[in-house]
């Protein structure tokens, strides 16, 4: 197995998902390591919804959806861009693409995903300083294209995912070597989680008595940059939210559970593509946490990446909060 540590100076999915990291196989040893990841090699099923998935990631550590990693993979005329996918907060490649991972590689596409952001010796990914996390993507990006031979990637990124996905193509030089980034329930503009955010930053000593009486999984250093508001995303998106050289599209839906309001999803950028789930399929009212899984919002997804081969989307009645619960109840027990 293909085990990476890294420090670099220095999804919003909070707290719901988790998968172990195995330590034993780590390298956190480097001076100053303050986040870990890993090239995920143990190939699992596909699934067809997110608890599933996250509850098979949890049993496999250092799962990789079906598909997902062969770096034998050579990209095909049709599809000459490797697809790298980024998942969100307290998540891994496994939990949040075991749908769309699949379904991209059985298209015909070199499809590759890395697990970022974790903590050393702790039980997650995707928690820790996400400046960190886009130095880790960019040099896995790095590995994507020597081993295809590809000069550009696309890349698709789901909840914070998309966010470091944009840090590295706006602040990291990644404009260079990223065609298309496609944001899926991104953070764009950060959340406010119904209104707590603001509270807590208002409160003296609010966000610190956040981080010491609350889980340590629900308040993480990348938790606290995906405020509305943080010093982070005003850096990220101070002056243009995009940068020229790569086209960019977020999907996103306006009953996300996480990011309220939910008009901070959109890139402001007017070149940029921002497309709702519940605008253009009204039936559908999925949310944050079954995006990844929701057939319309695969098949959006595969649709952007290759307009010529895309179809239309199924059209379903999906009731608003489908899938929470079983989400909660997947991290309980």
């Amino acid at each position: 197995m293909r085990w990476t540590a890294a420090a670099v100076g220095a999804g919003l999915a909070a707290g719901i998902l988790s998968a172990p990291v195995a330590a034993a196989e780590e390298v956190p040893d480097l001076p100053g390591a303050i986040s870990v990841w890993q090239v995920p090699d143990r190939v699992g099923p596909a699934q067809s919804a997110h608890p599933d998935a996250a509850r098979y990631a949890r049993q496999h550590p250092g799962s990789v959806p079906f598909g997902v990693n062969d770096f034998t993979c050579t990209p095909t005329a049709v599809h000459p861009r490797p697809v790298v996918l980024v998942h969100g907060t307290d998540s891994n490649a496994y939990s949040d693409w075991a749908s769309l991972g699949p379904r991209l590689a059985g298209s015909g596409y070199c499809v590759f995903a890395l697990n970022y952001g974790g903590e050393p010796g702790g039980d997650n990914y995707g928690t820790e300083d996400m400046t960190v996390s886009a130095g880790q993507l960019a040099q896995f990006v790095d590995e994507v294209r020597d081993a295809t031979a590809a000069a550009e990637v696309d890349i698709v990124g789901y909840s914070q995912g998309a966010t470091v996905a944009r840090y590295y193509v706006n602040r990291l030089g990644g404009a260079a070597a990223v065609d298309q980034w496609i944001g899926l329930a991104s953070p764009t503009y950060g959340g406010t989680l119904f209104g707590l955010v603001p509270v807590l930053e208002q409160t003296p000593g609010g966000m610190q008595w956040a981080r010491e009486a609350i889980p340590p999984d629900l308040v993480s250093p990348a938790l606290e940059q995906q405020a509305q508001g943080s010093s982070f995303l005003d850096d990220l998106n101070g002056g243009a939210d995009t940068v020229p050289g790569t086209r960019y599209t977020t999907i996103g839906s306006r009953l996300d559970e996480v990011i309220q309001p939910a008009t901070n999803i959109a890139l402001r950028d007017g070149s940029a593509t921002n497309l709702m789930i519940g605008d253009l399929c009204p039936s559908n009212q999925s949310g944050h946490f079954r995006m990844p899984y929701d057939e319309y919002t695969v098949e959006l997804v595969m649709g952007v990446l290759d307009p010529a081969q895309a179809g239309a989307p199924p059209c379903t009645v999906v009731p608003a909060g489908t899938g929470v619960l079983e989400m909660i109840l997947t991290e309980k027990f």
